[in-house]
């Protein structure tokens, strides 16, 4: 049995207090809100904070308020989003997108924010410490080596956030505080092409709240890749949003893979094809294309990556076909082996 090593518990009643208790020591202390990603690696010595700042008992980071768009507390659960008809309505791929991560059980106590600053994973990375250290450990924790790609100058360690890609994909933005202030960042910017800097958040913020803007003429859709139908995470996904005029041409449109590269990638060249044409099938295909052409799997996780790099096409025409209208529910019910 792994257990927890010793560290010591703060649980402030205002972001303020806990923006203040993370200033204290910000390299050494660490914020939990569900702990569905932080309780594991920390028994599995991946993450070993002395501190951990829980933010369960500020009250006001769990609310989901529509407001024109809508501004998501980063402690809500995932629950929470799956039970909000208005989301599921206006933000519909954000709504598959929450459904769609682990069991209800961990949905009942994972968090928005929670999953927007999960851990990179990787093959060589999970695994428990004894593991780890049978193999000289890797690059991401304790060693110097990324074990995926040994002559790699930086950790490969893979996304693996459901919710990132298509909140990327509506434009939206988080809010960060600290104890010396606070800024907005644009889910864009909120991550870098790195497994072990993956996010642009500084050790000191807090990541507070997720603001959508008003959705009014968008459509949006996540289509995820994994082996069982509930619990695993997405080894390659296709999150896309997209706004016609009145004739079906495309005004604006956005497609952004997952699970494919140390953080969420946006294919420009796909929505170069797509805006100013109609969702033809040519459209479409040219766009999946597009799609797969950037997407630069690793063999770091489930399923062998020139598969997966396969599946980009076909996931990013199935999201592409559910925006024109087209009925993919069998094929949705064969890909993610759950009803959406």
């Amino acid at each position: 049995m792994t257990r927890l090593p010793r560290f010591r518990f703060r649980a402030p009643a205002t972001v303020a207090e806990a923006a203040l208790w993370l200033a204290e020591s910000p390299g050494d202390a660490m914020i939990v809100a569900g702990g569905t990603d932080l309780v594991p690696n920390m028994k599995r010595g991946q993450q070993t904070p002395k501190t951990v700042i829980g933010l369960r008992h500020i009250a006001s980071l769990s609310a989901i308020r529509h407001n024109g768009g809508l501004t998501i507390g980063a402690t809500a659960t995932l629950t929470s989003l799956v039970r909000d008809e208005r989301l599921r309505e206006r933000c519909t791929g954000l709504w598959q997108a929450a459904i769609q991560v682990a069991t209800p059980h961990l949905r009942n106590m994972g968090t928005i924010g929670g999953n927007l600053c999960l851990d990179t994973r990787c093959t060589y990375y999970d695994q428990t410490e004894e593991w780890r250290r049978a193999i000289g450990y890797c690059m991401k924790k304790d060693g110097k080596t990324c074990w995926v790609a040994t002559s790699s100058p930086r950790c490969l360690a893979v996304s693996s956030t459901d919710t990132a890609p298509v909140l990327q994909s509506l434009g939206a933005s988080v809010r960060l505080v600290s104890a010396a202030g606070e800024r907005s960042v644009t889910l864009l910017d909120l991550y870098a092409n790195d497994g072990m800097h993956y996010l642009t958040r500084r050790p000191d913020e807090i990541l507070t709240e997720i603001h959508i803007p008003d959705q009014s003429g968008w459509k949006s859709t996540y289509w995820k890749l994994r082996r069982r139908g509930s619990f695993d995470f997405p080894v390659a996904a296709v999150a896309a949003a997209i706004r016609q005029d009145r004739d079906g041409v495309v005004d604006d449109v956005r497609i952004v893979l997952g699970a494919v590269a140390s953080r969420p990638m946006a294919s420009a060249k796909a929505e170069g094809i797509l805006r100013g044409q109609r969702l033809t099938d040519e459209t479409i295909a040219a766009a999946a294309d597009a799609a797969y052409e950037i997407a630069k799997p690793m063999d770091n996780t489930d399923f062998e990556l020139v598969w997966r790099k396969k599946m980009i096409r076909a996931l990013a025409t199935n999201a592409l076909h559910e925006l024109r209208g087209d009925d993919l529910r069998h094929e949705r019910l064969k890909i993610a082996k759950q009803v959406i």
